[in-house]
């Protein structure tokens, strides 16, 4: 009688197997077609850039040949930035503004995360709130009091006055990353420490920071993005070419009238786009393992 069962049971039990095998392979040459098409789709403008780039002045003036073929490549747009010593000026001015900005994002960020989430008040709880509404406010609404402000402290005209503005789109979300990490620590870990005798800046050094590094990693990673690709900022206070950082100094002086440098438009684009990358690229992995480390200690 069993075995009678077992017969009319194994069909439908392989029926199934292999309805799910079915339902597997579909899946996943859905996933890899909308990964491809995604790919594409992201990675068509970086391309063509490149492409552009590398194409002399008359072959991209020349309407009808096929733009994604370079027939004559060259170098020379990039040679022409890189000696350039108006070029050079908008990267350092760049790089100064955004170490600048990441430190001191950083630092305020990890002290009021840790006040928000571990050293409980009346009222932390809207605080926290409200740190991240701020981060939700668009920049083009904000800029126009903003410049009042750096006017009135005569920065206008200078990167200090990025240094200065940058940290308002900067730090609400890097406060709000940061929050996370240290309301996920134990507090059992407190309660440690303050038998142990630590005070509440010790706890955060020698506790929190290297527990939430991971946290940290992301925010620094955010607060350079942000500091770094900034534009409407930049494009509102700062008019003199010396103190352009990269993004509005590429544009402004590589834009004559109605005369477009395509060339070397393309060339310092992808030059500018490429600190974030390489950022990327190195951090992301340490950013990984902190978080497997994390998610597997004790």
């Amino acid at each position: 009688m069993s075995a009678t069962t077992a017969s009319r049971d194994a069909p439908g039990i392989y029926h199934k197997a292999g309805s799910l095998r079915s339902e597997r392979r579909w899946a996943l040459w859905t996933a890899y077609a909308s990964l491809i098409v995604a790919a594409i789709i992201m990675l068509a403008p970086p391309v063509y850039m490149f492409l552009t780039s590398i194409k002399t002045s008359a072959e991209i003036a020349d309407l009808g040949g096929n733009p994604w073929i370079v027939r004559s490549p060259t170098l020379e747009n990039y040679r022409a930035l890189l000696s350039s010593p108006m070029f050079m000026g908008f990267f350092w001015n760049s790089v100064k503004v955004t170490l600048l900005v990441v430190a001191v994002s950083m630092v305020i960020s990890v002290l009021a995360a840790f006040a928000l989430a571990r050293m409980r008040f009346w009222g932390s709880q809207w605080l926290a709130t409200g740190v991240f509404l701020t981060y939700l406010v668009p920049d083009t609404l904000l800029f126009i009091p903003l410049y009042q402000i750096v006017g009135s402290l005569g920065l206008l005209n200078s990167t200090w006055g990025l240094v200065l503005v940058y940290p308002t789109l900067t730090v609400p979300f890097c406060t709000w990353i940061m929050i996370g990490y240290f309301a996920s620590i134990p507090k059992e870990l407190d309660e440690a420490a303050l038998i142990d005798g630590a005070n509440w800046m010790q706890m955060l050094v020698r506790i929190f920071i290297p527990v939430a590094l991971p946290g940290i990693i992301a925010a620094t990673i955010f607060a350079f993005t942000v500091s770094w690709a900034a534009f409407v900022y930049p494009t509102a206070f700062i008019t003199t070419p010396s103190e352009m950082p990269l993004t509005i100094g590429v544009v402004s002086q590589l834009i004559r009238g109605d005369t477009f440098a395509w060339g070397q438009l393309m060339a310092g684009a992808l030059l500018a786009a490429l600190p974030p990358v390489i950022v990327y690229v190195f951090l992301m992995d340490y950013y990984i393992a902190g978080l497997t480390a994390g998610a597997t200690k004790g």
